[in-house]
């Protein structure tokens, strides 16, 4: 193995006119020689679909779960073949309606075998496709309120329903100029028998907005070349370092598919003839959802990680003191903290074992039964969107029974630009090395003293590469502040690992200072306090008028009613949160958790408020892939944070 996962291909720079320093450029050494490029004979992503369909047109591509009236059931599928028909019907129907190749089409709902179809459809005739979501439809569209439908396709001035339509909703949807079909009666137009239109490289695959978390959501252009480039450097490093997604795969589809992470890995999946398996919709079920489907490849975020890793717990923690007896183990290997500590597999995995040789025993006596969670076959599981926190990744790593990657990137990047190497345990707490389609490098922040070119490098990650996007729709002026001489600034802060890993530490964007001139790096902070198991969210504020910080907390509902209970108090969970020494205790369990993780005085927590709802896209204040929304967050927040500061001040004089 090697010691270091990158190649320097060109040598940093010093300050100069006015610009800061820049480090050295890498490459991962997977590209030591060169990027990745598309190959000649691929020019849009429906080669991909149209090649996979030649070679399995009989096998299972998209499956959704059977309902009845009860519960659901079984998962139901529908072949490549099958799906590549409905594509092509749709494509032809979208032609005869007036749109052509170049045009766009907008697609608006959650996953389900209808986005892909829709998808592919548009990638047959040369269309650009448009992922809508829910706070960029209610907050920026004006084409769907009178056609109150959670899952259509829109064509200039007409809306294919993924289901069924009324006569009403038809007759509502013509008094405003728009013609309404439902999913069937739309099939119905299309025929299988046309030509379809010549692709290139250089056409627009898709428009895609971002979250919106720093602002109004921008549409950022990514052209065929560039998602195909990302596509084949997924596959690229997996055939490199594990082994490639194959016809028995199975992947889970739940991430929105609206955003760049889950539209890759599917496109992905189809280039392999892998299987697609969608969920309900409702996040209740998600597991249930899951656990039915068995994938063998799952795709979730941090926050769905660490909902999965507290489940593990109670159930790992069943395991060994219930149906698993002592004396099946090695006496130092009893204790459930030490299943997943240094005194076992974990021990073993940092000296560098591959996940299948750390722990056989306790992989068949234990882990086996905590695999079941993710339905018993997962064998790659990827993180992104956010850091995943340490502890996390190591009980994932540890009880999964599958290598688990946690990579880095952004809608600008098409997704990843960074990944970490599954098996590779040091690379454990990064987001890894770059992908084989991109050259990064660090640029000095000298207001946050952080310098590229230090002997710990640590500034903005820069990005350059054939997978980057092509600019802000309609947006120049935003285009030139992030683009500069064939850079990509991304606004994170990285830091250069010794095995070349890179390893996310701030955000340019979320820094601000305290009224004493203190900075604080507020996403830092947010991810220490989050490992307080007494809650489930966080937001944390402040402002450069004030010299301390104060907190939203939504608490884990368990946690808050124990508490009560040892208090002798009989108040419902909403009345618990408005409790003034149930605030307390939150608040100093949080800042004692801060201690330990080494905050220092003035980024500790001077005043909560406890809200007993999570954090949702509903109130517009996450993202689909559940970051935080800032402003959103203050808005709503407003008056409560204003008391925070009232009262906080008051004890404080």
């Amino acid at each position: 193995m090697p010691e270091t996962f990158t190649v320097k291909v060109e040598e940093g720079r010093p300050a100069t006119d006015g610009k800061p320093s820049a480090g050295p450029v890498y490459r991962s050494i997977y590209a030591k020689d060169a990027l990745l490029e598309v190959p000649s004979h691929l020019e849009s992503p429906w080669d991909f679909f149209r090649d996979s369909v030649k070679r399995n047109p009989n096998s299972k591509m998209l499956g959704r779960r059977q309902k009845t009236e009860s519960k659901a059931g079984s998962y139901v599928w529908v072949t490549y073949q099958e799906v590549y028909d409905a594509a092509l019907k749709l494509g032809f129907a979208m032609r005869s309606r007036g749109v052509n190749p170049g045009d766009r089409c907008g697609i608006y709902g959650s996953n389900c075998p209808e986005w892909i179809i829709a998808m592919e459809a548009c990638n047959s005739c040369a269309v650009s496709y448009v992922p809508l979501y829910d706070t960029l439809v209610t907050h920026r569209l004006r084409v769907l309120p009178p056609f109150h439908a959670d899952r259509v396709l829109i064509i200039d001035v007409a809306i294919v329903s993924f289901g069924s339509v009324s006569t009403t909703q038809k007759k509502e949807a013509e008094e405003h100029g728009v013609s309404c079909f439902s999913w069937e009666e739309f099939l119905q137009m299309g025929c299988l028998d046309w030509d379809l239109p010549l692709k290139k490289k250089t056409d627009i695959c898709t428009i895609m907005y971002t979250s919106g978390t720093t602002g109004d959501p921008k549409g950022v252009v990514i052209k065929n070349e560039a998602f195909m480039a990302e596509v084949l450097s997924v596959d690229h490093i997996l055939m490199l370092t594990d082994r490639v997604a194959a016809e028995d795969d199975v992947y889970f589809s739940f991430l929105p598919l609206a955003h760049v992470y889950d539209q890759i890995m599917e496109t992905y999946c189809i280039s392999k003839g892998s299987s697609i398996g969608f969920w309900q919709g409702d996040v209740r079920f998600l597991l249930e959802d899951v656990q039915t489907l068995q994938p063998t490849i799952f795709c979730g975020v941090p926050r769905v990680y660490d909902r999965i890793c507290a489940g593990k717990t109670r159930m790992l923690l069943m395991i060994i003191f219930g149906s698993v007896s002592k004396a099946d183990l090695p006496q130092q290997e009893y204790c459930g903290v030490h299943c997943f500590t240094n005194d076992s597999k974990l021990k073993y995995l940092e000296k560098g074992l591959p996940q299948h040789k750390a722990a056989p025993l306790f992989d068949r006596l234990v882990f086996d039964k905590t695999k079941q969670a993710l339905g018993g076959r997962v064998r790659i599981l990827l993180s992104g969107a956010a850091p995943l926190p340490r502890h996390v990744e190591e009980f994932m790593r540890v009880t999964s029974g599958s290598t688990l990657s946690q990579g880095y990137g952004l809608t600008e990047s098409c997704a990843g630009c960074f990944t970490a190497i599954g098996d590779v345990y040091s690379m454990t707490g990064t987001v890894g090395v770059p992908m084989t389609t991109i050259e990064a490098r660090l640029q000095s922040v000298p207001e946050m003293e952080y310098d590229a070119l230090s002997n710990v490098a640590r500034g903005e990650i820069c990005l350059r590469g054939n997978t980057l996007f092509s600019g802000y729709h309609k947006r120049e002026d935003l285009t030139k502040e992030v683009m500069v001489d064939g850079w990509f600034h991304t606004g994170d802060i990285g830091e250069w690992q010794p095995n070349g890993a890179m390893k996310i530490i701030d955000r340019k964007k979320n820094i601000f200072k305290l009224s004493q001139g203190e900075y604080i790096a507020v996403e830092n902070i947010e991810n220490k306090y989050l490992q307080c198991p007494l809650i489930a969210s966080i937001w944390v504020y402040g402002n450069s008028f004030e010299s301390f910080l104060v907190a939203v907390v939504v608490p884990e509902r368990k946690a808050i009613e124990d508490w009560a209970v040892m208090h002798n108090v009989s108040d419902d969970f909403k009345s618990l949160c408005d409790n003034l020494k149930a605030r307390k205790y939150i608040l100093d369990e949080l800042n004692s958790t801060g201690q330990k993780l080494q905050l220092r005085g003035f980024e500790l927590l001077k005043s909560i408020h406890l809200d007993p709802n999570p954090f949702d896209v509903e109130r517009d204040l996450i993202t689909p892939t559940f970051k935080l929304k800032r402003p959103q967050l203050l808005k709503y927040y407003k008056d409560h944070i204003d008391q925070l500061y009232r009262e906080a001040k008051g004890v404080m004089e």
